[in-house]
């Protein structure tokens, strides 16, 4: 049997529109993201050969037509009808199970209200985003010679669905944490959670660059539409893992730091022969973790609204993650604004970082 899903996708800035819709590039941009603001919902593509040994799955790719900077700036109310307008869409093509992504899970309730409205299941992805992010940071510090239990961690936007859960379980592994976030009440409740947790006395802020000063390990997932961290806020031998989309590290760490390795957050390789007939920037079989999410859960057969809302718990993410293993889905390497990190990449970029630390002096 083949169980159905469907993946919510939005163009995160008007150069998306453009790809997909070339002619409407040589219009002025805001008009454009005018226009399609009244867009009904778009069915994108077919994705198919989606296979483990123990199941299939075949799904669509749905868009909800409004920018980011739109799903922030229009009436929250009014949103939230656009993506219930395309989860309809996806009930209608025949999925059982409705992935959504980017700040189509994050607008509102985080997916409550969305799945309140549909006769079908839907996740938001972020056990397994919030798994793979963390699997990923860890190795790639390994990789980049530091000593996990000798680290300094920092997450942005750890008040977040994504980030509170990231903080707690990054907790177990580091020496030491710092919390950035915007409401100081929130941050001190989740730090005071982390000591009952596991002992360790997370510090709080929501300075972003005094805290970044000494990071090692930086995992970032606020739903910020702007940059936030740029390449004089890092430190040498600092690994960022940016999952927010659209990204919360400027460009311009890649071209102006050569000490530092920014990878993408849960990057994944699907098992089978996937075909998503889309191009969203990643090679062959490869996607997000919150589109495997989905994926694994069709497969399983539970059409349940797995993850929702602003409350994770490390339940979901240890379950989510035994699916992951079961049928075959695993961390697809490294990616850094669009491209693959090779291991020796980084090994230059590790050499480069030892090298300014030497000259500053630090050991």
């Amino acid at each position: 049997m083949v169980h159905t899903f469907a993946f919510m996708i939005h163009p995160l800035d008007i150069n998306d529109i453009a790809r997909k819709f070339g002619l409407l590039g040589k219009l002025p941009p805001r008009l454009v993201e005018g226009l399609f603001k009244y867009s009904p919902p778009i069915k994108v593509s077919r994705i198919t050969g989606v296979c483990s040994p123990h199941a299939r799955a075949e799904g669509w790719f749905v868009a909800c037509p409004i920018t980011a900077r739109l799903m922030v700036e229009l009436p929250e109310k009014q949103v939230l009808n656009k993506i219930i307008q395309t989860g309809k869409l996806a009930q209608k093509l025949g999925a059982k199970i409705l992935g959504l992504g980017a700040f189509t899970s994050v607008v509102g309730d985080a997916g409550i209200t969305v799945a309140k409205n549909l006769d079908i299941a839907v996740t938001t992805g972020n056990s397994y985003t919030v798994a793979t992010a963390l699997e990923g940071a860890k190795e790639a510090a390994r990789l980049m010679g530091h000593d996990l239990q000798k680290c300094h961690a920092v997450v942005v936007g750890a008040t977040g669905s994504i980030g509170r859960v990231c903080a707690r379980m990054l907790a177990r592994d580091v020496r030491s944490l710092t919390l950035v976030a915007r409401e100081k009440k929130r941050l001190e409740e989740l730090s005071h959670k982390i000591l009952y947790e596991t002992g360790v006395a997370a510090r709080v802020t929501s300075d972003i660059k005094q805290a970044l000063q000494n990071a090692q390990i930086v995992i970032t997932v606020t739903s910020a539409v702007d940059t936030i961290i740029g390449p004089e806020d890092l430190m040498p031998g600092a690994v960022v893992c940016d999952v927010s989309r659209p990204r919360n590290v400027s460009k311009q760490v890649a071209e102006k730091r050569k000490d530092v390795l920014v990878i993408e957050g849960g990057v994944v390789e699907v098992p089978g022969e996937v075909n998503f007939n889309f191009n969203f920037g990643f090679p062959p079989g490869m996607s997000y973790a919150c589109m495997a999410e989905t994926m694994m859960l069709a497969m399983e057969g539970r059409f349940e609204s797995f993850t929702l809302g602003r409350d994770l718990s490390l339940q979901q993410v240890e379950e989510i993650s035994r699916l992951a293993r079961k049928h075959g889905f695993r961390l697809a390497g490294f990616r850094s604004f669009e491209r693959a990190v090779s291991p020796e990449e980084i090994s230059r970029i590790r050499e480069r970082a030892r090298a300014a630390l030497a000259m500053a002096g630090v050991k």
